[in-house]
């Protein structure tokens, strides 16, 4: 195997024309240069230099080497520089997926900190939905999920092979129309609007919806079904029905022509960031993290 500080000493031995001379150009002997002229020759398997006396000149495979020796020591020093912006987050990438309320609340605020404090990283940013999103960072398609799981939720996501930073606590609230019976209230129980129509969000709400629902002893009759948190809002507030969301994603959107009510017993899911193992030690990675907890209050 050829290694790189051989290389540079037979560089230097081409470029200077004598072990003494090469050995002060490196700093080194000129028996240790000696010493490793010979290591690089028994690696490739051929003379490099022919000796004539105090001169000297390379080998027909001396020159070839020398000639690729520019190249790969010159792309081993880009490499070595690059590594180490990459490390002192002078440079760097995150590819980060976050599910749609948490792009519009938790993730403008992060990634606005993370570019102030370290501009030099760079990071893109995909939306999906868990458990897709935990599929994209186990299949190596993402850097760091935004996800989310329900409390108490029948079937609960293993998230056991994968660094869970908790971010915060969100809780589910009540959306009727401003004029509804239930519009005054402080605290609503999820069974006196079972009998109301219902607009439900997400694939993922909508199967907690109605999970918590059946709890309570009735399934909600669901006229309208969209992943659009701000149509969920538009037809609560057009009175054709009532709908229970997280509090992140009404913050997320402008709730005209709706109330928002605490729900009672209280539902809550639990907002993380996860990544792998491997990819928690990487710079860019881990700033990220903590800029996503510092945007929750949990740095």
């Amino acid at each position: 195997m050829i290694e790189a500080r051989h290389l540079r000493v037979l560089r230097a031995v081409a470029t200077t024309g004598s072990f003494s001379a090469a050995g002060r150009e490196l700093g080194c002997t000129q028996p240790a240069v000696s010493q490793q002229m010979k290591a690089l020759e028994t690696s490739v398997g051929t003379p490099l230099l022919v000796r004539n006396g105090r001169e000297m000149r390379l080998t027909q495979a001396g020159e070839a080497l020398v000639r690729h020796a520019s190249g790969i020591l010159a792309g081993l020093t880009a490499a070595e520089e690059e590594v180490a912006a990459i490390a002192g987050l002078r440079a760097g990438r995150v590819r980060l997926v976050s599910f749609p309320s948490g792009s519009s609340t938790l993730v403008p605020t992060a990634l606005a900190a993370l570019r102030a404090a370290h501009p030099g990283t760079r990071v893109s940013l995909e939306e999906a939905e868990p458990p897709k999103s935990v599929e994209l960072l186990r299949e190596g398609d993402c850097d760091l999920a935004l996800a989310f799981r329900y409390e108490g939720a029948a079937v609960a996501e293993e998230w056991d092979d994968l660094v869970v930073r908790p971010l915060l606590t969100d809780r589910l609230v009540a959306l009727v129309p401003e004029r509804h019976r239930l519009a005054r209230a402080e605290a609503v129980a999820i069974d006196e609007l079972a009998q109301e129509p219902w607009i439900a969000g997400c694939p993922r709400c909508r199967g907690q919806l109605v999970e918590v629902c059946e709890g309570a002893g009735f399934t909600p009759r669901i006229d309208f079904a969209t992943d659009d948190y701000p149509a969920v809002v538009g037809l609560v507030g057009a009175g054709l029905g009532v709908a229970v969301l997280p509090q992140l994603a009404v913050e997320s959107v402008r709730p005209r022509g709706v109330r928002t009510v605490r729900l009672e017993p209280a539902v809550r899911r639990q907002i993380v960031a996860l990544t792998l193992p491997d990819l928690a030690q990487v710079p860019a990675v881990a700033a990220t993290l903590e800029q996503l907890a510092r945007a929750t209050g949990r740095a």
